[in-house]
């Protein structure tokens, strides 16, 4: 009899939430239909015209009309369709009560936007409270930051209004549209790919460019730099929305000084002063949910590259940015790569157009860590890596105000 009462408690549990995780997704569907369906389009507008760019309300007149036009039919819909879900599960099914908790989940959503319609309870609207964005954007659920950039960075993204599921399924969680992008070893294989990736997302592209005969497309911006010279881009880095720090060498099997030297100063020290560099640049409060870093730290994190400099270096800059993480005043994302063909590697089994493109399309899900490699236990190995590194330094690391910006 206890077991039983146990596993019947545990199902109806199940059905509460799963109902509650319905009701939001009913949720983002009637958003996204606001933004495409032009019955919807009109009260939906009012919503994004009751708001400053701070989040404070241009008026409260303006505010509760917005409230009973847009978000209490919204709330309806979720209620009386989670609602008829219930009745007719419990017609049909036996032990369903669990379901009607994404119902009652609803009418909440439903009473507090009528309060709000009426000037009532207006610190029921979380993810639109006034003031300065002082997180980056959250992963798996929406928070002030997140949502801020559905109504000023691009409406038509980051539509979801508590899990992210919607927008990861869409490839809405981030909008690389008219973004400035910089990319270090611009004119190297995978520098090039990932040119024409952006590029055919509608961003504008900085190539940062080593190389003094490099040629690119007459509407991207070129920068020639040289390693030690990551000071010389400051100014330029004020400007740029996401920085990709793909620039490396790979010095094969060679393990004199020279080449410690170089491979740690290229590939961790470089890397690194750029990063630092660009997470200077977040200043102001709309930085947080704009600017981005990501950084190729390679499949050489975690697994053999046959090039033990190559490895060490890239597994350092990978362990600085899993610390950095902590604290970091942007998203930072890692592109961990298994071996595509280039230059560097000739015998890479990857084509690096497909890999750039799907470094887009996993970024576009919002995805922080990267992951594109033939090699399985990479996907399994890498995130246990990543956690426990990330707990250690959690555990046994002080964070300081000057790492908060």
């Amino acid at each position: 009899m206890a077991i039983d009462l146990t596993n019947g408690l545990m199902i109806q549990t199940l059905l509460g939430l799963a109902s509650i995780v319905l009701a939001e997704l009913i949720r983002d569907v009637y958003h996204l239909a606001g933004h495409y369906w032009q019955p919807l389009q009109i009260s939906h507008n009012l919503h994004h015209k009751a708001y400053r760019r701070d989040l404070s309300v241009v008026s409260l007149k303006a505010y509760c009309k917005a409230q009973l036009h847009n978000d209490v039919p919204e709330a309806l819909v979720m209620t009386s369709l989670t609602g008829l879900m219930a009745a007719c599960s419990q017609l049909t099914l036996h032990q369903t009560s669990g379901l009607w908790v994404g119902c009652l989940y609803s009418l909440g959503f439903l009473l507090t936007a009528l309060a709000r319609s009426q000037g009532l309870l207006l610190q029921t609207d979380l993810t639109h409270k006034p003031g300065d964005l002082t997180e980056i954007p959250s992963q798996w659920t929406v928070n002030r930051t997140y949502h801020w950039r559905h109504h000023f960075d691009q409406g038509n993204a980051y539509y979801c209004g508590h899990f992210t599921i919607v927008d990861k399924v869409l490839g809405t969680s981030l909008s690389l549209k008219n973004k400035v992008i910089a990319i270090t070893g611009a004119s190297g294989t995978m520098g090039r790919s990932l040119t024409a990736a952006l590029s055919a997302q509608g961003a504008k592209i900085v190539a940062l460019t080593t190389s003094a005969n490099a040629e690119f497309a007459p509407e991207i911006e070129v920068i020639s730099w040289q390693v030690g010279e990551e000071a010389k881009l400051a100014d330029r880095l004020k400007t740029v929305d996401i920085l990709i720090i793909n620039h490396g060498i790979n010095v094969h099997g060679e393990r004199t000084p020279a080449a410690i030297q170089k491979s740690f100063e290229v590939n961790t020290l470089s890397a690194w002063r750029l990063a630092e560099s660009f997470l200077n640049t977040v200043q102001k409060s709309e930085h947080r949910a704009i600017k981005e870093l990501w950084l190729n730290t390679s499949e050489a994190e975690v697994s053999p590259a046959l090039s033990p400099l190559y490895e060490l270096s890239k597994r350092t800059l990978g362990d600085l940015i899993t610390l950095r993480r902590l604290d970091s005043p942007c998203i930072i994302r890692k592109l961990i790569l298994g071996p595509f063909k280039s230059h560097l590697n000739p015998i890479g089994v990857m084509s690096p157009q497909w890999v750039a493109a799907a470094i887009v399309a996993l970024a576009k899900r919002d995805f922080r860590d990267i992951i594109v490699t033939i090699n399985p236990m990479t996907y399994i190995a890498f995130p246990i890596k990543e956690w426990s590194r990330s707990l250690y330094f959690r555990l046994f690391s002080l964070r300081t105000e000057g790492n908060d910006r």
